[in-house]
C-alpha cells in the first residue's frame, strides 16, 4: 500500500504540487521535542528516539519541515523523491 502525506506548509522543501509531502521519511513530533532539538535530529533517528504523548493534534509537529530557501535542507538526512 502506497502511504500519502498531505501538507499544506507550501515553503517546505518536501512540498510538492497538490498540497503532497515529497520527503521520502517524515518525523512527527510533540511541540516540545521538535523545539528542542537541532535540525539533525529527524526521520533517520526515530527507532532511537523515546516516544511521547502529546495529548491533542495541536501539540505536535513535523520535524522534518525545511524551509525551501535554507541552506540547511540536507542537515537531517531526509531526501525530497522527486
Amino acid at each position: 500500500m502506497q502511504q500519502h502525506i498531505h501538507c499544506i506548509v507550501n515553503d517546505c522543501h518536501y512540498w510538492a504540487q497538490g498540497n503532497r509531502c515529497d520527503a521520502n521519511e517524515i518525523l512527527v513530533a510533540t511541540n516540545g521535542f521538535a523545539e528542542s532539538q537541532p535540525d539533525q535530529v529527524d526521520a533517520q533517528m526515530a527507532s532511537q528516539i523515546t516516544p511521547d504523548s502529546a495529548g491533542k493534534c495541536t501539540s505536535t509537529a513535523c520535524k522534518t519541515y525545511a524551509n525551501r530557501n535554507s541552506d540547511k535542507i540536507n542537515e537531517d538526512k531526509v531526501k525530497r523523491m522527486s
